[in-house]
């Protein structure tokens, strides 16, 4: 089998606390003194209902982890080995997630938390040969004032250079908030030229899609998946080009699918949409990048396909033509390099072989 490790793809849906590595965690937790409940450190991906009780469990533990993050050393940490875990896996674009309100407390600011994530994106990306873009994310936990005041700091870092702020999102519980109330805080976002990239459609279904294309006009949707489920929403989102950031590890860690087949991947797919394959919170879900493509290839068939599964996530990224172009190519090389699952064609019996 092809080695998906080499396949070239970009990283649209990660989460900047939910990449954080095991080892880290614990390295932050003995620093700080915090005893971490065991569910985040036993390497046993989580399996919770979809429920909000579901929910509530794991967004303790997000909340467990993200305690640890105290220092402008942490938050760099994170963001390096974030995008060494992606180039390892072959990614030449990744687009990390932070609400920085969660670590302001501790650096001064939300404004200095996001400088510091920038200035690590960029550091990150000359270290290890990967693209590093930001997303800044609001909560649907939290007032939409506050979505605003971050869409508008959004707005001021935004960019399409390396490290920049490419996006603006909005994550958490699909089932708290109002989400015309924070159509506002996109639309500051849009005039600045950032991609709408927010979350929708896995806790709750179609009719919520419905909800997010009309008030927040977004350009990709983190999820998505439960779009399956009414082809008139999904014809929407194909007419209208918007991508799913879709998570099959993440949609099985939170009951959404009991197993990784019955991730609608194919439906998605045969129906055009633009997919990009994305690992979440593989802090808490125990799987990262190729996993997600692993998953395409066994559970759901698609052997060499991968590669336009890869094609479809670069496509949709935020990275400058010339990248999304070089990284395309890189997918075609990969396509047209031996498949070492297949064996050399023998040589004829009594045939000779000249070198030099």
């Amino acid at each position: 089998m092809r080695d998906l490790a080499l396949l070239p793809k970009a990283h649209l849906h990660l989460h900047f606390t939910g990449s954080m590595r095991v080892p880290t965690l614990v390295d932050m937790a003995a620093a700080y003194g915090v005893r971490l409940p065991e569910a985040l450190i036993d390497n046993d991906p989580l399996r919770l209902p979809a429920t909000e009780r579901g929910w509530f469990r794991f967004q303790r533990l997000y909340d467990a982890a993200r305690a640890c993050v105290r220092s402008e050393a942490d938050m760099r940490r994170l963001v390096d080995e974030a995008a060494a875990d992606d180039a390892a896996e072959g990614s030449g674009r990744l687009e990390i997630q932070v609400d920085p309100t969660s670590y302001a407390p501790f650096v001064g600011g939300i404004t200095p938390a996001v400088e510091i994530v920038i200035d690590a994106a960029q550091a990150a990306s000359a270290a290890h040969g990967i693209e590093v873009g930001v997303i800044i994310a609001a909560s649907r936990m939290k007032h939409p004032l506050d979505a605003r005041t971050l869409a508008r700091l959004a707005a001021r870092y935004a960019g399409d250079g390396v490290g920049e702020v490419v996006g603006f999102g909005l994550s958490n519980d699909e089932r708290r908030g109002d989400t015309s109330q924070f159509g506002p805080a996109f639309d500051i976002a849009r005039r600045a030229g950032l991609a709408a990239v927010p979350h929708g459609g896995e806790l709750l279904g179609p009719d919520h899609i419905s909800e997010v294309m009309r008030e927040l006009v977004p350009d990709r949707i983190g999820h998505g998946v439960r779009a399956a489920e009414d082809e008139r929403v999904l014809a929407d989102i194909v007419e209208r080009g918007v991508a799913l950031e879709v998570n099959p590890g993440s949609n099985i860690g939170l009951g959404v699918y009991s197993e990784a087949s019955e991730v609608p991947l194919r439906a998605l797919v045969s129906s055009g949409a633009l997919v990009a394959l994305g690992a979440d919170d593989p802090l808490l879900f125990g799987s990262r990048l190729v996993d997600q493509y692993e998953i395409a290839r066994s559970a759901h068939g698609f052997a060499d396909a991968v590669a336009a599964l890869a094609s479809s996530s670069i496509r949709a990224s935020r990275a400058s033509s010339s990248t999304k172009a070089r990284l395309l190519a890189d997918v075609d090389d990969w396509l047209l390099a031996p498949d070492p699952a297949e064996p050399l064609e023998a040589f004829p019996a009594g045939s000779t072989v000249t070198i030099g």
